[in-house]
């Protein structure tokens, strides 16, 4: 019984394991992809307002705790009016997003920041809501990725000599 259950544990750590490692190649790749998508999504056009984000995920990969954690999600304005973003809501109160509060005009590049705070640790995957004047409205972007934690520093033991 001990052999199977630590034949199955192996087994599922090995899987994880495997299918947690993503290569730089791929996601370079997998980045270069959805530019190329964005600038067709950009030339094809909308009426009214639109939105074409270069990436609607970012993935922070592992990190150390407490670095940095401000990122940007970079849009394009592909319709022929203006773009207006009336908000932007974290999921919680780790992840803070900020937005133009000008228009985007038709053709404009725009920068929705998010900061979240990696003095939190472990897994995490949060969402930013934006509200706008498109008719994809809410759109939601997502973040994720691992804070590790910071190695604990040990603190020196004080020996006391024992008198007898």
């Amino acid at each position: 019984m001990k052999k199977i259950l630590l034949l199955s544990a192996l087994f599922v750590f090995g899987i994880t394991t495997v299918s947690a490692q993503e290569t730089p190649t791929k996601v370079k790749t997998e980045v270069k992809k959805s530019k190329k998508a964005a600038k067709k999504a950009v030339a094809k056009g909308v009426e009214g307002p639109g939105m074409v984000f270069e990436n609607e995920t970012i993935d922070y990969g592992t990190i150390d705790q407490d670095a940095n954690g401000q990122r940007e999600f970079v849009l394009v304005n592909n319709g022929n009016k203006p773009l207006i973003i009336m908000n932007a809501q974290g999921s919680c109160g780790c992840t803070v997003p900020t937005f133009p509060k000008e228009p985007i005009a038709p053709g404009a590049k725009a920068v929705i920041g998010v900061k979240y705070d990696t003095h939190r640790t472990g897994v995490f995957m949060k969402t930013v809501t934006l509200t706008t004047n498109a008719s994809e409205t809410p759109k939601v972007l997502t973040i994720k990725g691992d804070v590790k934690p910071l190695p604990v520093k040990a603190e020196p033991v004080k020996v006391q000599e024992v008198k007898s």
